[in-house]
């Protein structure tokens, strides 16, 4: 007999199916692994110390994006560095038959990924909750707490700054 979920049970199982998402957009921020995962490790404490500030009813991925967002500028802010980047051959699971096409889908995905990483956090930021996390503008201007218009704009001067990248030949870096 199956019994139905309390909303406390509901809203557990949300943020446990929410994790791989939270640790896709603290990658973004972070620009790797190890340092995504510490992220998304404090956001899950301030998110269970803080879980009365959550509001049922309201989404709970953009109040978790916006506390890993926070954390990473908090763990900026102390640390005064910026760590290297993960290279993107070590974060594909390749499987398949047809190698020419994984290893061109694995060059694309490296140059992609070199080319978000080079813009600015603010733009990054913007380009992981709509372009990856395919968020709303007005979603992702919540989860930033930014205007909407901020929101647009970056995202324009980041989809900008990736094609002219993207478009560069191989070996011309500005």
């Amino acid at each position: 007999m199956s019994h139905p979920m309390n909303a406390d049970e509901q809203t557990r199982q949300a943020l446990v199916a929410l994790l791989p998402r939270l640790r896709r957009f603290a990658r973004v921020l972070t620009g790797n692994l190890a340092d995504a995962d510490d992220v998304v490790q404090t956001s899950l404490e301030k998110a269970m110390l803080n879980w009365d500030q959550w509001q049922p009813g309201t989404r709970l991925d953009s109040w978790m994006f916006r506390i890993a967002r926070n954390t990473w500028i908090d763990d900026r802010r102390r640390a005064h560095n910026r760590a290297g980047h993960d290279d993107i051959d070590a974060l594909m699971d390749i499987a398949g038959d047809d190698g020419v096409a994984l290893v061109e889908a694995s060059d694309a995905a490296r140059k992609v990924r070199a080319a978000v990483d080079r813009l600015p956090p603010d733009q990054r930021d913007v380009v992981a909750l709509v372009m990856l996390e395919e968020f709303s503008y007005r979603d992702a201007a919540e989860a930033l707490d930014l205007p909407i218009g901020t929101v647009m704009s970056r995202l324009s001067r980041a989809k900008a700054a990736l094609a002219k990248v993207l478009a560069m030949p191989e070996g011309m870096v500005q």
